[in-house]
């Protein structure tokens, strides 16, 4: 996901706030709002009625949403809003204040109309996910969801794992939070073989089974943890 990527995916979801939150907006004034054309707009709504929001055009007037829809808590599963924490943390690398301010609040909006129990997940994880900035880094991790599960429900995870040496092992793990740094996703875990938290880097996990059996959580924040253990 490069930067203009992100500010389409934080400008469609401000554009779909404005259109539950007024009767009626015009190309131009979200236009001016946004600072894009309106030609750039007339996309963006038509992506929006493509992804399957009834956007109500009358022309000359201007756009709004079908009578009495709602973005309906069941919209969302847990993995697609896990994904929307992800984009935050994306978006919280931007430089610019008034990007920030807009995406944030229209995440805020998104998670409450998330079920009580999503809310909780999506939550934990935003506290438990680092980014460091590296837009045009190339993808090297196909479990980041699946990592973003086990986390939120307290799954122990088994793993097949290669350290830095390349030798292979199997570690039964207490999934605790995942850090992005400029060249590689890592995990954060409590490792059973180990008898502690390490880290594992997500391009060198080959196989994950998440089990049915949870841990019991462990109750500190992610910065908690950096001053602890550093």
């Amino acid at each position: 996901m490069n930067e203009n990527d992100i500010k389409r995916l934080s400008r469609l979801t401000a554009i779909l706030t404005q259109l539950q939150t007024k009767r009626l907006l015009t190309a131009t004034s979200l236009s001016r709002k946004f600072g894009v054309s309106v030609r750039t707009i007339y996309r963006d709504i038509r992506a929006l009625e493509a992804a399957g929001v009834p956007v109500v055009s009358d022309e000359g007037k201007g756009y709004s949403l079908l009578e009495g829809y709602k973005i309906p808590p069941v919209m969302f599963t847990e993995s697609q809003a896990n994904a929307l924490i992800l984009a935050e943390q994306l978006v919280l690398k931007n430089k610019d204040a008034s990007f920030i301010k807009d995406y944030t609040e229209a995440i805020d909006k998104i998670k409450a109309v998330l079920r009580p129990s999503e809310k909780d997940k999506a939550n934990l994880l935003a506290e438990r996910t680092r980014f460091e900035q590296n837009l045009n880094r190339e993808r090297n991790s196909d479990n980041l969801s699946q990592f973003q599960h086990a986390i939120t429900n307290f799954y122990i995870t088994n793993i097949a794992y290669t350290n830095d040496d390349g030798v292979a092992s199997t570690r039964l793990i207490e999934p605790f939070a995942l850090i992005s740094t400029t060249e590689n996703w890592l995990l954060i875990a409590w490792c059973h073989s180990r008898k502690g938290f390490r880290y594992f880097r997500l391009d060198r996990i080959r196989q994950i089974q998440i089990l049915s059996t949870r841990f019991a959580p462990h109750r500190m924040t992610l910065q908690e943890f950096f001053d602890k253990y550093h």
